[in-house]
């Protein structure tokens, strides 16, 4: 297939491109407007792949993303572009309805037009797969999971503008027999993260021995999806799953934040030993909660494991030191992040604190 990723030069996209670039045979599309949480290096990277082919467009762009699809003639498109950090979307929720529902919605328009020009097996084979989230279904409490034909109860701006994304591939599924597949996942984490997400900012803090922020009491529980696992089940729904179907995708590793942040403590210790302020977690420090934090998040991820035979390869413990090495190794990629593009500052306050004034 030629599958044509909006995204793919994010985290979760970047790492569905390199599975298809590396695991199969599949030509492969990147669609990315290259903002700050893209990593154009990825892009440079991959560019002289023979299957690759990169196109900088807005998916808010009609006419751009028209022509890509005349031009490309895709098989499938898997849409990951998306503005995605909720303390932004806290700040800044505009971006996030452009990005997140316009942009899917300009996508659906243009991608049913192309649709129903393509003839035979080219029209009866194509799939539009739209990545979203857990948290469109809101706040668990301490028990049970959400399924596929759980309720909506979105409590952020970011996830009221997946929710809405979500809604609007399922109407034209059902209204316009569009083979549209959803699937929604639970927090990803792994190398290439940009540094704004709670994995890889408490490992570059701790490295550089600066308090490590947790959110209220640390109790709020999510659970953690090692990004190439995510990568893999991707794939395999576009190649195998039911359109007009929804799949829930998790990692079975539900952790709170503070346990979450001791676990990067120790393996600080471990790998980077014989610190100045000694064990990493005197650097545990407890801020201010953010508005509208949901509790907890869960997937019942059994109808991809029943239907389609997959599980995740990492359990948190493997992901998680994988992760951390990664970071280790790897601080080319983001200093230059922490230079020019995020500092590390906290996020997601502003509403807050005009609502206390």
């Amino acid at each position: 297939m030629k599958i044509i990723v909006t995204g793919g030069a994010g985290f979760i996209g970047s790492a569905v491109v390199r599975h298809l670039l590396n695991e199969t045979d599949h030509e492969v599309v990147i669609v990315d407007k290259l903002t700050y949480a893209s990593d154009s290096r990825f892009v440079t990277a991959v560019a002289a792949n023979p299957r690759c082919v990169f196109e900088q467009v807005d998916i808010c762009d009609e006419t751009a993303i028209s022509g890509v699809f005349d031009t490309q003639q895709p098989d499938a498109v898997l849409h990951l572009a998306a503005e995605t950090h909720v303390d932004r979307s806290i700040e800044g929720p505009a971006a996030f309805v452009q990005s997140n529902v316009v942009g899917t919605y300009t996508l659906l328009d243009t991608g049913l037009r192309y649709w129903r020009g393509l003839k035979g097996a080219k029209h009866d084979g194509f799939r539009f797969q739209h990545i979203s989230t857990d948290e469109v279904f809101g706040s668990l409490g301490p028990d049970g999971e959400f399924t596929e034909e759980s309720p909506y109860r979105p409590n952020s701006p970011y996830a009221a503008s997946k929710a809405s994304s979500d809604h609007l591939v399922r109407a034209w599924h059902t209204t316009y027999d569009f083979p549209a597949i959803v699937t929604n996942c639970t927090n990803n984490y792994g190398p290439y993260q940009f540094p704004e997400k709670l994995i890889p900012l408490m490992v570059i803090k701790g490295l550089h021995g600066e308090p490590l922020p947790i959110y209220g009491r640390g109790e709020n529980v999510r659970d953690w999806l090692f990004v190439e696992d995510h990568a893999r089940a991707l794939c395999l729904i576009l190649e195998a799953g039911v359109a007009g179907e929804t799949y829930n995708i998790g990692g079975r590793s539900e952790h709170t934040n503070v346990d979450v942040v001791q676990r990067l403590c120790a393996l600080l210790d471990e790998m980077c030993p014989n610190a100045p302020q000694g064990s990493h977690d005197s650097l545990i420090s407890y801020v201010a909660d953010r508005p509208g934090h949901d509790l907890r998040y869960a997937l019942d991820c059994g109808k991809i494991e029943r239907e389609l035979g997959w599980k995740p390869r990492e359990t948190f413990e493997t992901g998680l030191r994988k992760t951390v090495a990664w970071y280790l190794q790897n601080s080319d990629w983001w200093q230059p992040i922490l230079a020019k593009t995020y500092t590390g500052e906290r996020l997601g306050m502003a509403l807050k604190a005009v609502g206390n004034g």
